[in-house]
């Protein structure tokens, strides 16, 4: 199975251990010893003519030789399936990986090592010693491994040592197939509060719209077996010239974007515990609770890079939204700092300049935008204050390096700057959690009255 599979993924590779030349190339040290030993011992008893020693000459030589003959005539079939459950998982997580070997031949084989390769940053190397496997028969073993960083790990390929119960000849085979284990930031369950707007994800905006147009402008559709008469729109009825019913309320999904200033003159530190890892896993928190909420989200960087869709396209309801937060957690698993200097490309985005109409619009769009940004300078906070529409709430979640890294915060001048402009503007001290935060956002007052959205 391919990974990313919702229940786990699996390599499969079988195969026999190659021609008779690669079972000679298998002898062990061991092996090659005896079949030295016994090229000696016949070599000295035919100068000696000593016929016993001929004999033992013969049996050491022969030993080996038909191990790597027995190898090669049983032409042992193994086959590998390795199940990952779960592929992706939040760091600190553990995932599971089982592995199974099948033995297709009609012989049993001899003593099985398995070796699966795994990156460092998940632990040991996993080693397994399997006893002989009967013809048809099947071994199972699982280990498993966790990260406390984020990233697309690659599992495998597992590797199958094959020996002879005397030690003698032992080949090594490489199954060609791997899986991939994503681990995404933490995330942290976050309250339901309002953040500076009014209308909810499923909002209640479509329906007043729907009022105030009035029945005349509903776009109606031709009658169908099992309609409920009580829908018949007899305007249409009468200028069709057949049955038209209303079409039913489809509400519309309010819009939100996440802005992930991912810079790196924004950010000092790293490891887990570092500012950007902090803001990272404070954008996905927000992603999944924005989702749960009910709104159309998008995840915005400071290159303009929107997820999901191209031209800052905002992700959809049912089965898509939870496609939609897949590809958003795996994007964030792999995000690292990019080499701009600014956030013109995200303001260009915001604002509805990069185009194919999925911006906020400019100053007729609406929406929520939360936004994680790093140290700004006085360029960087003008743009970013501009980013805030006349109408949609804006949250800001500013984090100072220089207070992360033990020296004297600062970041006081942006986070005014920011305020004036109608943000709701938060500073983030190291140690905080993001829920907290999150509520104080929701206790905080509403910036010139303007709508946003629940959070």
């Amino acid at each position: 199975m391919s990974a990313g599979a919702p229940r786990g993924a699996g390599g499969r590779g079988g195969g026999g251990f190659g021609g008779l030349r690669t079972s000679l190339s298998g002898l062990t040290t061991r092996g090659r010893s005896f079949l030295a030993a016994g090229a000696a011992a016949a070599v000295c008893a035919y100068m000696l003519g000593q016929g016993e020693l001929l004999r033992v000459g013969l049996l050491l030589a022969a030993l080996p030789l038909i191990c790597v003959y027995a190898l090669h005539r049983t032409r042992h079939r193994v086959t590998g399936n390795r199940r990952l459950t779960p592929v992706r998982v939040p760091a600190g997580a553990e995932a599971r990986v089982q592995l199974r070997m099948d033995n297709v031949s009609r012989m049993p084989t001899g003593l099985l090592m398995l070796q699966d390769r795994v990156p460092y940053v998940l632990g040991p190397r996993p080693r397994f010693v399997l006893d002989r496997v009967e013809p048809g028969g099947r071994r199972e073993v699982s280990y498993r491994v966790r990260s406390d960083l984020r990233g697309r790990y690659p599992l495998g390929p597992l590797q199958l040592r094959l020996t002879d119960p005397f030690g003698l000849v032992e080949l090594t085979r490489s199954f060609s197939t791997y899986d991939t284990l994503t681990v995404v930031p933490r995330t942290e369950a976050l309250a339901p509060v309002r953040l500076t707007g009014e209308s909810s994800g499923y909002g209640d905006g479509s329906r007043r719209s729907l009022a105030l147009a009035g029945d005349d402008d509903v776009i109606p559709r031709g009658y169908r077996r099992g309609d409920d008469l009580r829908r018949v729109h007899w305007r249409s009825t009468a200028r069709y010239g057949e049955l038209m019913v209303r079409r039913e309320e489809q509400p519309q999904r309010s819009k939100a974007t996440v802005l992930l200033d991912t810079r790196r003159l924004g950010y000092e530190g790293a490891g887990p515990d570092s500012a950007f890892e902090w803001a990272v896993s404070a954008a996905a928190s927000a992603l999944v609770h924005l989702l749960e909420q009910g709104f159309s989200v998008r995840l915005l960087t400071d290159t303009g890079t929107c997820v999901p869709g191209e031209g800052g396209g905002f992700s959809s309801g049912g089965q898509e939204s939870a496609e939609a937060a897949g590809l958003l957690m795996d994007t964030l698993a792999v995000v690292g700092h990019s080499d701009g200097a600014g956030l013109s490309r995200a303001y260009d985005a915001v604002r509805g300049g990069g185009g194919g109409g999925g911006g906020f619009g400019g100053a007729g769009g609406d929406g929520l935008l939360i936004a994680f940004l790093g140290d700004l300078d006085d360029a960087q906070t003008e743009l970013a204050a501009k980013m805030r529409q006349r109408s949609g709430g804006a949250v800001a979640f500013v984090l100072d390096s220089a207070a992360w890294t033990g020296r004297p915060p600062g970041g006081a001048q942006s986070l005014a700057r920011l305020r004036d402009a109608g943000w709701t503007a938060l500073a983030v001290p190291p140690g905080v959690a993001f829920g907290e935060l999150w509520r104080q956002a929701g206790n905080a007052p509403l910036a010139g009255g303007t709508a946003g959205g629940w959070g």
